[in-house]
């Protein structure tokens, strides 16, 4: 079985990026080894509909992205099957939510979507502002979130070997959007 971890959000505000830098702290703590599995960890930004083509080579598929929840507080963690979510849960309505989660019914509809678990926190949401920084509540829960992807992993029976005991999503939220580039830009 081929499993998909997707970061889901932009690094550019804030809170909003914690699927992608909670991808990012995966691919450098983990490390999964099965002989029958396989897991890839993918930053997927605010990309959505050119997502399709990934998302449908998986068998299963497991998004980390910021949610909305009508009277949650900002930190709270949600998680759900994307075939049977919460009508109390919604994406959070920034232009990458809104069309991810058309993506995703778009790919239902002609039958493509492979079962998806959301691992989503509710943000705080910053209106002009751009940021690579992260509230503390969100950073807090993003412990949490880590709990439940891991788990939700190795009960595919995958070994989880953590390979960087201490390293933190604050350890890293602030060099995701380095995540891929290869040559010395001086930093």
């Amino acid at each position: 079985m081929k499993i998909l971890i997707l970061g889901i959000g932009n690094i550019l505000f804030g809170d909003e990026g914690v699927g992608p830098h909670l991808a990012n702290l995966i691919e450098e703590k983990y490390r999964f080894l099965s002989d029958e599995h396989s897991v890839e960890i993918v930053d997927g930004g605010t990309l959505a509909q050119r997502l399709i083509p990934i998302i449908t080579d998986y068998d299963r598929v497991l998004i980390i992205d910021c949610v909305k929840v009508d009277g949650a507080e900002i930190g709270d963690v949600y998680c759900f099957d994307f075939s049977d979510m919460p009508e109390y849960v919604g994406w959070n309505g920034s232009a990458h939510e809104v069309e991810m989660l058309q993506t995703l019914q778009m790919i239902e509809m002609m039958g493509d979507l492979p079962p998806v678990k959301i691992v989503g926190v509710v943000p705080y949401v910053i209106e002009e502002k751009s940021t690579f920084e992260m509230t503390q509540r969100v950073i807090d829960a993003s412990i949490t979130m880590e709990k439940i992807i891991i788990d939700y992993i190795a009960s595919f029976d995958i070994t989880v070997d953590i390979v960087s005991p201490e390293l933190k999503i604050s350890d890293l939220a602030d060099k995701t959007y380095l995540k891929g580039v290869e040559y010395d830009i001086g930093i």
